[in-house]
């Protein structure tokens, strides 16, 4: 194997490790946001209604008070990972302003995976089998965080960290 296979495999592995400490960021976030947040019942302007629909995301769910945490902790969390990533995963010097394309690119990603998270958690709680219900928001959370991780790793190695 040469040294750029072996070099890539192991900015891979550093990739998955910070996504992991990003996970554990997202999710403390997303708790206390949503403890802080449960009580905002607001309607989401049309645009997102249309697209966060209560077919997709589940009954009462489709509003600031539950979307709000979502992106904010998954926004939060990723711009973590941005600076934590270029800083010691792929050692790069690129400049400082393509955090805003990095933020334009993961707010997309949030809308998609917010989406998707809600589609497979719904599509889990409607089986009706105990166990798929219970396991359905953490399975939700990994398939969109799967996702998010399969997306992202490519952006900034061979675009936003290009050496």
């Amino acid at each position: 194997m040469a040294n750029k296979e072996k070099k890539t495999i192991w900015e891979f592995v550093k990739f998955v490790l910070v996504s992991c400490i990003v996970s554990i960021i997202q999710l403390i976030l997303v708790n206390a946001l949503f403890f802080l947040m449960k009580g905002w019942t607001a309607p989401l302007p049309s645009f997102l209604g249309s697209i966060f629909t209560e077919d997709i995301m589940g009954v009462g769910h489709n509003n600031w008070g539950y979307i709000l945490p979502f992106f904010l902790s998954n926004l939060i969390a990723n711009v973590y990972g941005f600076f934590q990533n270029r800083k010691t995963t792929f050692h790069s010097d690129s400049p400082i302003y393509l955090v805003v394309i990095y933020i334009v690119i993961v707010f997309v990603l949030i809308l998609i995976s917010t989406w998707l998270q809600g589609l497979v958690a719904n599509l889990l709680i409607s089986t009706g089998v105990g166990f798929l219900v219970g396991v359905a928001p953490t399975v939700a959370a990994m398939v969109a965080g799967t996702f998010q991780m399969v997306v992202l790793f490519p952006i900034e190695k061979f675009v936003l960290f290009k050496k």
